[in-house]
Protein backbone atom coordinates (compact mmCIF):
# COMPACT_ATOMS: atom_id res chain seq x y z
CA UNK A 1 0.00 0.00 0.00
CA UNK A 2 2.78 2.25 -0.24
CA UNK A 3 4.00 4.54 1.96
CA UNK A 4 0.25 5.69 2.29
CA UNK A 5 -1.28 2.65 2.51
CA UNK A 6 -0.82 -0.01 5.39
CA UNK A 7 1.77 -2.22 4.38
CA UNK A 8 3.15 -4.48 6.90
CA UNK A 9 6.14 -7.29 7.16
CA UNK A 10 5.03 -10.44 6.58
CA UNK A 11 7.29 -13.58 7.20
CA UNK A 12 9.72 -11.29 9.25
CA UNK A 13 7.98 -11.09 12.36
CA UNK A 14 4.43 -12.16 12.88
CA UNK A 15 3.44 -8.51 13.50
CA UNK A 16 3.11 -6.60 10.44
CA UNK A 17 3.65 -2.80 10.81
CA UNK A 18 2.79 0.13 8.63
CA UNK A 19 4.97 1.81 5.95
CA UNK A 20 4.68 5.28 7.80
CA UNK A 21 4.10 4.84 11.29
CA UNK A 22 7.39 1.95 11.44
CA UNK A 23 10.71 2.14 11.13
CA UNK A 24 12.82 3.57 8.02
CA UNK A 25 13.08 0.46 6.43
CA UNK A 26 9.07 -0.58 5.87
CA UNK A 27 8.42 0.23 3.01
CA UNK A 28 11.42 -2.03 1.40
CA UNK A 29 10.09 -4.40 3.56
CA UNK A 30 6.66 -4.05 2.05
CA UNK A 31 7.81 -4.14 -1.29
CA UNK A 32 9.92 -7.28 -0.92
CA UNK A 33 7.19 -8.32 2.21
CA UNK A 34 9.19 -11.63 2.56
CA UNK A 35 12.52 -10.85 3.96
CA UNK A 36 12.75 -12.93 6.93
CA UNK A 37 16.10 -11.58 7.14
CA UNK A 38 17.80 -8.77 6.06
CA UNK A 39 20.09 -9.59 3.67
CA UNK A 40 22.32 -7.40 0.55
CA UNK A 41 21.27 -8.30 -2.59
CA UNK A 42 23.64 -9.90 -5.02
CA UNK A 43 24.14 -9.39 -9.03
CA UNK A 44 21.30 -11.73 -9.41
CA UNK A 45 18.75 -9.62 -9.39
CA UNK A 46 19.76 -8.69 -12.54
CA UNK A 47 20.15 -11.71 -14.61
CA UNK A 48 23.24 -10.30 -16.59
CA UNK A 49 25.03 -8.24 -13.60
CA UNK A 50 24.06 -5.34 -16.13
CA UNK A 51 22.44 -2.23 -15.14
CA UNK A 52 20.57 -0.82 -18.57
CA UNK A 53 19.48 2.68 -18.40
CA UNK A 54 17.70 4.79 -20.84
CA UNK A 55 17.78 8.59 -21.38
CA UNK A 56 14.90 11.19 -22.48
CA UNK A 57 16.25 11.74 -26.18
CA UNK A 58 16.27 15.28 -25.48
CA UNK A 59 17.20 15.55 -22.19
CA UNK A 60 20.62 16.42 -20.72
CA UNK A 61 22.98 13.76 -19.71
CA UNK A 62 22.66 13.12 -16.35
CA UNK A 63 25.73 10.95 -14.85
CA UNK A 64 24.00 11.61 -11.04
CA UNK A 65 20.75 10.44 -11.52
CA UNK A 66 21.89 7.23 -13.56
CA UNK A 67 24.54 6.38 -10.44
CA UNK A 68 21.34 6.92 -8.66
CA UNK A 69 19.15 4.81 -10.00
CA UNK A 70 22.23 1.90 -10.50
CA UNK A 71 22.38 1.84 -6.85
CA UNK A 72 18.65 0.56 -6.22
CA UNK A 73 18.97 -2.32 -8.73
CA UNK A 74 22.25 -2.70 -7.31
CA UNK A 75 21.14 -3.37 -3.72
CA UNK A 76 18.25 -6.15 -5.28
CA UNK A 77 15.46 -4.06 -6.86
CA UNK A 78 14.44 -5.63 -9.90
CA UNK A 79 13.65 -2.68 -12.17
CA UNK A 80 13.37 1.22 -11.53
CA UNK A 81 11.81 4.51 -13.80
CA UNK A 82 12.58 7.72 -13.09
CA UNK A 83 11.67 10.93 -14.40
CA UNK A 84 13.22 14.60 -13.10
CA UNK A 85 11.91 18.20 -14.45
CA UNK A 86 14.40 20.65 -12.88
CA UNK A 87 15.78 24.17 -15.36
CA UNK A 88 18.09 21.70 -17.27
CA UNK A 89 14.89 20.23 -18.52
CA UNK A 90 13.58 16.82 -18.76
CA UNK A 91 15.92 13.36 -18.05
CA UNK A 92 13.79 10.20 -17.91
CA UNK A 93 15.72 6.97 -17.65
CA UNK A 94 15.07 3.51 -16.19
CA UNK A 95 17.40 0.85 -14.73
CA UNK A 96 17.36 -2.95 -14.13
CA UNK A 97 14.70 -5.41 -15.65
CA UNK A 98 11.11 -5.19 -17.30
CA UNK A 99 10.59 -8.48 -16.45
CA UNK A 100 12.37 -11.89 -14.26
CA UNK A 101 14.15 -14.02 -17.01
CA UNK A 102 13.82 -10.81 -19.55
CA UNK A 103 16.63 -8.49 -20.73
CA UNK A 104 14.33 -5.34 -22.05
CA UNK A 105 15.04 -3.05 -18.84
CA UNK A 106 11.47 -1.25 -17.63
CA UNK A 107 9.70 1.67 -20.19
CA UNK A 108 10.71 4.85 -18.93
CA UNK A 109 6.89 5.53 -18.77
CA UNK A 110 5.75 2.49 -17.95
CA UNK A 111 2.03 2.53 -16.25
CA UNK A 112 2.64 1.41 -12.46
CA UNK A 113 -0.26 1.20 -9.47
CA UNK A 114 0.76 4.22 -7.09
CA UNK A 115 -0.39 2.99 -4.59
CA UNK A 116 -0.47 6.22 -1.61
CA UNK A 117 0.28 8.70 -3.83
CA UNK A 118 -3.19 8.55 -4.44
CA UNK A 119 -4.32 9.81 -1.38
CA UNK A 120 -2.81 13.16 -2.63
CA UNK A 121 -5.41 13.21 -5.52
CA UNK A 122 -7.97 13.01 -3.57
CA UNK A 123 -6.63 15.73 -0.78
CA UNK A 124 -7.07 17.93 -3.88
CA UNK A 125 -10.30 17.14 -5.13
CA UNK A 126 -12.17 17.62 -1.40
CA UNK A 127 -9.64 20.66 -1.20
CA UNK A 128 -11.40 21.58 -4.42
CA UNK A 129 -14.75 21.39 -3.00
CA UNK A 130 -13.49 22.95 -0.32
CA UNK A 131 -12.79 26.34 -1.95
CA UNK A 132 -16.25 25.83 -4.24
CA UNK A 133 -18.07 26.14 -0.31
CA UNK A 134 -19.35 22.50 -0.91
CA UNK A 135 -17.36 20.69 1.85
CA UNK A 136 -16.65 22.43 5.41
CA UNK A 137 -13.03 21.76 5.63
CA UNK A 138 -13.85 21.71 9.67
CA UNK A 139 -17.15 20.65 9.15
CA UNK A 140 -17.74 17.01 10.97
CA UNK A 141 -17.89 14.08 8.13
CA UNK A 142 -20.88 12.81 9.85
CA UNK A 143 -23.39 15.56 8.44
CA UNK A 144 -22.24 14.44 4.77
CA UNK A 145 -21.75 10.68 5.94
CA UNK A 146 -24.68 10.11 8.34
CA UNK A 147 -24.97 6.30 7.31
CA UNK A 148 -21.63 5.49 9.04
CA UNK A 149 -22.55 6.76 12.63
CA UNK A 150 -19.01 8.60 13.00
CA UNK A 151 -18.29 10.51 15.92
CA UNK A 152 -19.22 13.42 15.24
CA UNK A 153 -15.88 15.07 16.77
CA UNK A 154 -14.45 13.79 13.52
CA UNK A 155 -13.78 16.82 10.87
CA UNK A 156 -13.10 17.13 7.38
CA UNK A 157 -9.71 18.21 8.29
CA UNK A 158 -8.89 15.13 10.56
CA UNK A 159 -9.85 12.41 7.46
CA UNK A 160 -6.58 14.07 5.27
CA UNK A 161 -4.62 15.03 8.50
CA UNK A 162 -4.56 11.53 9.73
CA UNK A 163 -6.19 12.70 13.08
CA UNK A 164 -9.28 10.95 13.59
CA UNK A 165 -8.12 8.28 15.02
CA UNK A 166 -9.94 5.87 12.97
CA UNK A 167 -8.72 2.07 12.94
CA UNK A 168 -6.58 1.34 10.00
CA UNK A 169 -8.94 -1.49 8.35
CA UNK A 170 -5.22 -3.06 6.39
CA UNK A 171 -4.19 -3.80 10.63
CA UNK A 172 -2.81 -1.01 12.86
CA UNK A 173 -1.53 -0.82 16.37
CA UNK A 174 -3.67 -0.25 19.48
CA UNK A 175 -3.41 2.45 22.01
CA UNK A 176 -1.13 0.15 23.77
CA UNK A 177 1.04 -0.73 20.96
CA UNK A 178 -0.54 -4.50 20.47
CA UNK A 179 -0.78 -5.48 16.91
CA UNK A 180 -4.49 -6.10 15.51
CA UNK A 181 -5.27 -7.60 12.03
CA UNK A 182 -7.12 -6.11 9.77
CA UNK A 183 -7.91 -7.13 6.00
CA UNK A 184 -5.66 -9.84 4.72
CA UNK A 185 -2.67 -7.01 3.05
CA UNK A 186 0.66 -9.10 3.43
CA UNK A 187 1.85 -12.33 2.99
CA UNK A 188 0.54 -15.65 1.46
CA UNK A 189 -2.60 -14.29 2.94
CA UNK A 190 -2.73 -11.24 0.51
CA UNK A 191 -1.54 -13.49 -2.04
CA UNK A 192 -3.83 -15.68 -2.04
CA UNK A 193 -6.59 -13.14 -1.82
CA UNK A 194 -5.43 -10.38 -4.51
CA UNK A 195 -8.07 -10.43 -6.68
CA UNK A 196 -10.68 -10.20 -4.17
CA UNK A 197 -13.10 -7.20 -4.60
CA UNK A 198 -13.91 -4.89 -1.92
CA UNK A 199 -16.67 -2.06 -1.52
CA UNK A 200 -15.20 1.14 0.01
CA UNK A 201 -18.14 0.86 2.61
CA UNK A 202 -17.44 -2.59 3.30
CA UNK A 203 -13.28 -1.31 4.42
CA UNK A 204 -14.93 1.65 6.27
CA UNK A 205 -17.63 -1.00 8.45
CA UNK A 206 -15.18 -3.04 9.22
CA UNK A 207 -13.24 -0.52 10.65
CA UNK A 208 -15.57 1.15 12.04
CA UNK A 209 -16.01 -2.47 13.84
CA UNK A 210 -12.42 -2.13 15.39
CA UNK A 211 -12.03 0.74 18.89
CA UNK A 212 -10.75 4.04 17.60
CA UNK A 213 -7.18 4.73 18.70
CA UNK A 214 -7.78 7.56 19.96
CA UNK A 215 -10.04 10.77 20.48
CA UNK A 216 -10.49 13.04 17.25
CA UNK A 217 -7.59 15.35 17.08
CA UNK A 218 -5.98 14.44 19.73
CA UNK A 219 -3.05 12.67 17.95
CA UNK A 220 -1.97 11.37 14.65
CA UNK A 221 -2.14 8.07 13.11
CA UNK A 222 -1.30 6.70 9.83
CA UNK A 223 -4.72 5.47 8.33
CA UNK A 224 -6.48 4.45 5.36
CA UNK A 225 -9.98 4.67 6.25
CA UNK A 226 -9.17 7.95 6.58
CA UNK A 227 -9.04 8.46 2.71
CA UNK A 228 -11.35 5.50 2.12
CA UNK A 229 -13.85 7.94 4.27
CA UNK A 230 -12.76 10.57 1.95
CA UNK A 231 -13.83 8.91 -1.61
CA UNK A 232 -17.22 8.22 -0.29
CA UNK A 233 -17.13 11.83 0.90
CA UNK A 234 -16.06 13.19 -2.56
CA UNK A 235 -19.02 10.45 -4.05
CA UNK A 236 -21.58 11.94 -1.55
CA UNK A 237 -21.29 15.66 -2.36
CA UNK A 238 -20.83 15.81 -5.95
CA UNK A 239 -23.23 12.54 -6.66
CA UNK A 240 -20.34 11.58 -9.43
CA UNK A 241 -18.09 8.84 -9.22
CA UNK A 242 -14.15 9.87 -7.85
CA UNK A 243 -12.71 8.64 -10.92
CA UNK A 244 -15.49 10.92 -12.83
CA UNK A 245 -14.60 13.97 -10.30
CA UNK A 246 -11.02 12.97 -11.05
CA UNK A 247 -11.51 13.73 -14.68
CA UNK A 248 -13.13 16.97 -14.55
CA UNK A 249 -11.02 18.26 -11.99
CA UNK A 250 -7.80 17.22 -12.85
CA UNK A 251 -7.29 14.57 -14.76
CA UNK A 252 -8.87 16.43 -17.92
CA UNK A 253 -7.63 19.76 -17.72
CA UNK A 254 -3.97 18.72 -17.37
CA UNK A 255 -4.13 16.03 -19.91
CA UNK A 256 -3.52 12.90 -17.25
CA UNK A 257 -4.33 10.68 -20.21
CA UNK A 258 -2.52 7.43 -18.42
CA UNK A 259 -3.90 8.16 -14.44
CA UNK A 260 -7.17 6.39 -13.69
CA UNK A 261 -8.89 4.85 -10.69
CA UNK A 262 -9.13 1.02 -11.98
CA UNK A 263 -12.19 -0.35 -10.20
CA UNK A 264 -12.11 -3.88 -10.01
CA UNK A 265 -9.67 -3.76 -12.96
CA UNK A 266 -6.56 -6.45 -12.27
CA UNK A 267 -4.01 -5.55 -15.54
CA UNK A 268 -1.94 -2.69 -15.77
CA UNK A 269 -1.97 -1.06 -19.23
CA UNK A 270 0.47 -1.76 -21.52
CA UNK A 271 3.84 -0.70 -21.16
CA UNK A 272 4.45 -1.96 -17.57
CA UNK A 273 7.14 -3.49 -15.44
CA UNK A 274 6.63 -6.62 -13.52
CA UNK A 275 6.43 -6.35 -9.77
CA UNK A 276 7.44 -9.82 -7.54
CA UNK A 277 6.50 -10.92 -4.26
CA UNK A 278 8.39 -12.42 -2.87
CA UNK A 279 7.70 -14.74 0.41
CA UNK A 280 8.18 -18.14 3.00
CA UNK A 281 5.51 -20.99 1.96
CA UNK A 282 6.02 -24.15 4.34
CA UNK A 283 9.89 -23.18 5.00
CA UNK A 284 10.54 -22.17 1.23
CA UNK A 285 11.02 -19.20 -0.69
CA UNK A 286 8.74 -18.32 -3.04
CA UNK A 287 7.83 -15.69 -5.87
CA UNK A 288 5.29 -14.88 -7.71
CA UNK A 289 4.43 -12.07 -10.27
CA UNK A 290 2.06 -9.95 -8.87
CA UNK A 291 1.77 -7.08 -11.51
CA UNK A 292 -2.11 -8.03 -11.47
CA UNK A 293 -3.77 -7.28 -8.42
CA UNK A 294 -6.93 -5.95 -7.39
CA UNK A 295 -6.47 -2.80 -5.43
CA UNK A 296 -10.37 -2.03 -4.71
CA UNK A 297 -8.55 -3.18 -1.16
CA UNK A 298 -7.43 0.00 -0.36
CA UNK A 299 -9.93 2.37 -2.71
CA UNK A 300 -9.23 6.02 -2.50
CA UNK A 301 -6.32 5.27 0.07
CA UNK A 302 -4.03 3.19 -2.63
CA UNK A 303 -5.50 1.94 -5.80
CA UNK A 304 -4.85 4.23 -8.61
CA UNK A 305 -2.33 3.88 -11.73
CA UNK A 306 -0.02 6.20 -13.44
CA UNK A 307 2.91 7.39 -14.91
CA UNK A 308 5.93 8.98 -14.07
CA UNK A 309 4.64 11.51 -16.89
CA UNK A 310 1.83 12.15 -15.65
CA UNK A 311 2.56 12.33 -11.49
CA UNK A 312 5.28 14.99 -12.63
CA UNK A 313 2.33 16.66 -14.33
CA UNK A 314 0.01 16.81 -11.67
CA UNK A 315 2.58 17.62 -8.91
CA UNK A 316 4.31 20.45 -10.71
CA UNK A 317 0.87 21.81 -11.15
CA UNK A 318 -0.55 21.47 -7.69
CA UNK A 319 2.40 23.03 -5.98
CA UNK A 320 2.36 25.32 -9.08
CA UNK A 321 -1.18 27.21 -7.63
CA UNK A 322 -3.06 25.77 -10.63
CA UNK A 323 -5.76 23.45 -8.66
CA UNK A 324 -6.17 24.87 -5.42
CA UNK A 325 -6.07 28.59 -4.16
CA UNK A 326 -3.04 29.96 -2.30
CA UNK A 327 -4.68 29.29 1.32
CA UNK A 328 -5.84 26.05 0.81
CA UNK A 329 -2.50 24.96 -0.94
CA UNK A 330 -0.76 26.41 2.46
CA UNK A 331 -2.90 24.13 4.71
CA UNK A 332 -2.19 21.37 2.56
CA UNK A 333 1.68 21.99 3.14
CA UNK A 334 0.78 22.35 7.06
CA UNK A 335 2.73 20.46 9.18
CA UNK A 336 1.00 18.68 12.05
CA UNK A 337 3.87 18.17 14.86
CA UNK A 338 2.87 15.26 15.54
CA UNK A 339 3.06 13.23 12.66
CA UNK A 340 5.86 10.54 11.66
CA UNK A 341 9.20 12.39 11.00
CA UNK A 342 10.35 9.50 8.31
CA UNK A 343 9.78 11.28 4.92
CA UNK A 344 8.73 15.00 6.55
CA UNK A 345 5.51 15.82 8.51
CA UNK A 346 2.59 15.03 7.33
CA UNK A 347 0.00 18.36 6.43
CA UNK A 348 -3.38 17.15 4.22
CA UNK A 349 -2.50 15.03 1.56
CA UNK A 350 1.46 15.23 1.35
CA UNK A 351 4.49 15.56 4.08
CA UNK A 352 7.09 19.01 3.88
CA UNK A 353 10.24 17.66 4.43
CA UNK A 354 13.24 19.76 5.34
CA UNK A 355 16.42 18.68 3.76
CA UNK A 356 18.69 21.40 5.20
CA UNK A 357 19.97 24.67 4.15
CA UNK A 358 21.74 23.81 0.58
CA UNK A 359 18.73 21.97 -0.09
CA UNK A 360 15.50 23.22 1.49
CA UNK A 361 12.31 21.88 1.50
CA UNK A 362 10.07 19.51 -0.70
CA UNK A 363 7.17 17.85 -0.82
CA UNK A 364 6.06 14.31 -1.53
CA UNK A 365 4.18 11.34 -1.07
CA UNK A 366 5.23 8.05 -1.83
CA UNK A 367 3.29 4.77 -2.46
CA UNK A 368 3.38 1.16 -2.65
CA UNK A 369 0.45 -1.15 -2.93
CA UNK A 370 0.41 -4.34 -1.02
CA UNK A 371 3.53 -6.38 -3.13
CA UNK A 372 5.60 -5.54 -6.09
CA UNK A 373 5.86 -1.71 -6.58
CA UNK A 374 6.60 1.11 -5.10
CA UNK A 375 5.86 5.44 -6.53
CA UNK A 376 8.00 8.37 -5.66
CA UNK A 377 6.65 11.55 -6.19
CA UNK A 378 8.55 14.69 -5.29
CA UNK A 379 8.49 18.91 -5.93
CA UNK A 380 9.60 21.88 -4.36
CA UNK A 381 7.11 24.17 -2.81
CA UNK A 382 6.91 26.39 -6.37
CA UNK A 383 6.38 23.19 -8.52
CA UNK A 384 9.92 23.71 -10.47
CA UNK A 385 11.36 20.94 -9.84
CA UNK A 386 10.22 17.42 -9.66
CA UNK A 387 10.91 13.87 -8.86
CA UNK A 388 8.72 10.86 -10.07
CA UNK A 389 9.63 7.48 -9.92
CA UNK A 390 8.18 3.36 -10.05
CA UNK A 391 10.47 0.68 -8.00
CA UNK A 392 9.84 -3.20 -9.05
CA UNK A 393 11.08 -5.98 -6.02
CA UNK A 394 12.14 -9.04 -7.96
CA UNK A 395 13.68 -12.19 -6.44
CA UNK A 396 16.05 -11.13 -4.75
CA UNK A 397 16.64 -10.70 -0.86
CA UNK A 398 16.81 -6.95 -0.08
CA UNK A 399 18.83 -5.12 2.99
CA UNK A 400 16.25 -2.98 4.31
CA UNK A 401 18.39 -0.97 6.13
CA UNK A 402 19.70 0.74 2.82
CA UNK A 403 16.45 1.83 1.43
CA UNK A 404 16.39 5.45 3.04
CA UNK A 405 20.21 6.02 2.11
CA UNK A 406 19.05 5.33 -1.10
CA UNK A 407 16.24 6.99 -1.21
CA UNK A 408 17.74 10.10 0.02
CA UNK A 409 20.34 9.65 -2.62
CA UNK A 410 18.05 9.78 -5.50
CA UNK A 411 16.15 12.96 -4.08
CA UNK A 412 19.21 14.94 -2.96
CA UNK A 413 20.68 13.73 -7.08
CA UNK A 414 17.16 15.16 -8.98
CA UNK A 415 16.37 18.22 -6.00
CA UNK A 416 19.54 19.07 -4.46
CA UNK A 417 22.42 19.16 -7.14
CA UNK A 418 23.69 15.99 -6.03
CA UNK A 419 23.93 17.75 -2.59
CA UNK A 420 25.27 14.81 0.19
CA UNK A 421 22.95 14.04 2.53
CA UNK A 422 23.87 13.75 6.51
CA UNK A 423 26.67 11.42 7.80
CA UNK A 424 25.75 8.34 8.49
Amino acid sequence: MGRSLHIVMSNRARRPRTVRGAAATALAAALLAGAATPAVATAGAVADGRVAVSKAATGPERPELQKAIQAFVDAGFLGVQVRVHDERGEWAGSAGKRKLGAKAKPPANGHFWVGSVTKTFHATVVLQLVAAGEIGLDAPVAGYLPEFGLDRRITVRMLLQHTSGLFNYTGDLDSKGAWVPGLPATGKEWLDNRFHSYRPEELVRFALSKPAKFAPGKDWSYSNTNYTLARLLVEKVTGHSFDAELKRRIAGPLKLRDTMVPGDRTRLPAPYAHGYFRYQDAGQWKVTDVSRQNLSLVAGAGDMISTTQDLHTFFSALNGGKLLPGKLLAEMRKPHPKSDPLYGRYGLGMFAQDLGPACGTVLNHNGNPPGGYAALMYSTPDGGKTLTASLTAGDAAFDMTMYPKLLDGLVRAALCGGQAGPAD
